[in-house]
């Protein structure tokens, strides 16, 4: 089960010795992903290949209940100098698997993206080149694959309200795909579902945010974990979200502990010698 929130402080991510950091480090949430772990890795490969840049995939297993790890653990064994694995011991959820993932990337560029394949990889460098003159790129899936009751709309609304009260105007808060400033997001104290919220909080560190339009495909495999919920869920945020978001972003802030790690996978150091 989840730990009690405040009540822990964050797991310490493990030490890895890299001859020279990364350029970039790619964050990807995964919960049940199995038949999508393989594509996925290939696509993103492809595309940091041809980018010409050094990189790292950070995978987060977020509790699955199928072999989502076992396949992440094959692409690890066949791409152990770009694949890194972490595991949770329990499904905590998006805010906690994007955390894990600033906690243990090493670029200076940070990218976030889903792990359904809906997002473009093929977007990326074309965010990244953005990133030389802002702190945050987001993604807006102006043409949107997915179901329109259960998933257009309620994205709609959540994106207004968020927008109403954070100031930062953007149509799509809930697109996976950006780019952050590694130090605007690293430093961030976040807490259970403050995901939707992450532009308008690393807003107060790096204040130069761009959005773009990017490609959205329909679901391959597998199904939505979100609905209508999240809708609910930024209802309830509303009236105490200025402060939220205002506490998540002060160093000042004791950091508290969202998620657990069960295990990772990454490359030994004698590896990189």
């Amino acid at each position: 089960m989840p730990p009690e929130w405040g009540s822990h402080r964050p797991a310490d991510p493990p030490i890895t010795i890299f001859p020279v950091p990364p350029d970039i480090s790619v964050v990807v949430p995964l919960r049940d992903e199995e038949p999508n772990v393989v594509a996925l890795h290939t696509e993103l490969s492809a595309v940091m290949e041809r980018l010409g840049r050094t990189y790292e995939l950070i995978f987060v297993e977020d509790g699955s209940r199928d072999a989502t790890f076992a396949r992440l653990a094959e692409v690890h064994a066949r791409d152990p100098h770009h694949v890194r694995v972490i595991r949770f011991s329990a499904n905590f959820g998006q805010t906690a698997a994007f955390a894990a993932g600033f906690a243990h990337a090493a670029g200076r560029l940070i990218v976030t993206s889903d792990g359904d394949l809906q997002n473009d990889p093929a977007d990326i460098p074309r965010m990244i080149a953005l990133a030389g003159e802002h702190d945050i790129v987001c993604g807006w899936r102006k043409d949107r694959q997915d179901a329109y009751l259960t998933r257009h709309l309620p994205s709609v609304a959540a994106n207004w309200l968020i927008s109403l009260v954070t100031g930062i105007r953007l149509h799509d808060n809930g697109c996976s795909l950006k780019v952050f400033q590694a130090r605007v997001v690293k430093p961030l104290r976040l807490l259970p579902g403050m995901h939707r919220y992450l532009p308008a909080i690393a807003a107060r560190i790096g204040p130069r945010v761009v959005e773009v339009v990017v490609n959205h495909r329909p679901r391959r495999f597998g199904r939505s974990k979100y609905g209508l919920s999240r809708t609910f869920g930024v209802l309830r945020d509303i009236v105490r979200l200025r402060r939220r978001i205002r506490q998540a972003a002060d160093p000042g802030t004791p950091p508290v502990r969202i998620y657990d790690v069960a295990a990772t996978l990454e490359l030994a150091p004698a590896a990189v010698k």
